[in-house]
């Protein structure tokens, strides 16, 4: 990762709430990350994880709360004057990613090369291709492509353009196991790049070699968020991260911990 004094925050997050009618989604949640950082953010069905992605991505707009993600100034309430340099700065892939039904994979990179004024997009989209195993399908349809395939294709489009934040909600649905090694091998990278990541999934066993925080959610609010070392720590009897999450979930329904920095501290088209 880059270097830890590097502590500005790239996603800053200041008691953020959801309501949708009457049922509260969110409540109150709020956590800081920085350049480099890589964040999984996991929890049970329901725990309000997507809905924070949406808020984070300007997708939908917050009830209430402060939100900052890569210098722009996510609205809760009225008009988002940062809307257009939010959709330039950052990528947010969900579960299930759509695609344009009537474009090949090929056209798809060309759009984005095209909409985002990417540099080179051509060589770019075919690194891409080749790193995700879509080169023989680049004159495919969306349609005919499998659920995997859809969703490197989803992810090749959002690192096209190479967002300041990236958010990827279950992104290792559908993969094989060598598409999930290349996908966590690229996050990486985007990470060592200055990239700031979150990555939502119910394995959590694939992705904490890659996790340098977790934030933990549970009926909408924050059951924990810090540094991932912290939460191994706190439990040194359990042998893997996803152990020491279970052990922290069963022991106490409500824990937090330093980060280790300040706390209040792509949609192919969002």
């Amino acid at each position: 990762m880059i270097p830890a004094n590097d502590t500005v925050p790239t996603i800053e997050v200041q008691s953020l709430r959801k309501l949708y009618d009457d049922y509260l989604a969110v409540d109150g949640v709020s956590f800081s990350l920085s350049k480099g950082q890589i964040c999984g953010l996991v929890g049970p069905n329901g725990a309000g994880k997507t809905t924070t992605m949406r808020c984070l991505a300007g997708l939908i707009r917050a009830t209430d709360g402060v939100l900052t993600v890569a210098g722009c100034r996510v609205a809760s309430g009225g008009a988002n004057a940062d809307a257009i340099e939010l959709k330039r700065r950052l990528a947010y892939v969900p579960d299930d990613p759509p695609l344009f039904d009537d474009l090949s994979v090929q056209q798809h990179l060309d759009f984005i090369g095209r909409l985002y004024r990417v540099d080179d997009h051509a060589a770019k989209s075919d690194e891409l291709l080749n790193r995700f195993d879509l080169t023989k399908k680049r004159h495919a349809g969306a349609t005919t492509l499998s659920r995997g395939m859809r969703q490197k294709l989803a992810i090749a489009c959002a690192y096209l353009y190479d967002p300041d934040v990236l958010l990827l909600d279950e992104p290792l649905t559908g993969l094989d196991p060598p598409g999930i090694r290349v996908l966590l091998a690229s996050i990486r990278e985007r990470a060592m790049a200055g990239a700031t990541v979150i990555i939502s999934s119910h394995l959590l066993a694939m992705i904490e070699d890659v996790c340098t925080h977790l934030l933990v959610m549970q009926d909408g609010q924050v059951d924990y968020f810090g540094a991932a070392s912290d939460l191994r720590a706190n439990f040194p009897e359990t042998k893997s991260l996803e152990a020491a999450y279970f052990a922290m979930t069963e022991r106490s329904p409500i824990v937090t911990f330093p980060s280790g920095s300040d706390m209040p501290t792509f949609g192919v088209v969002s």
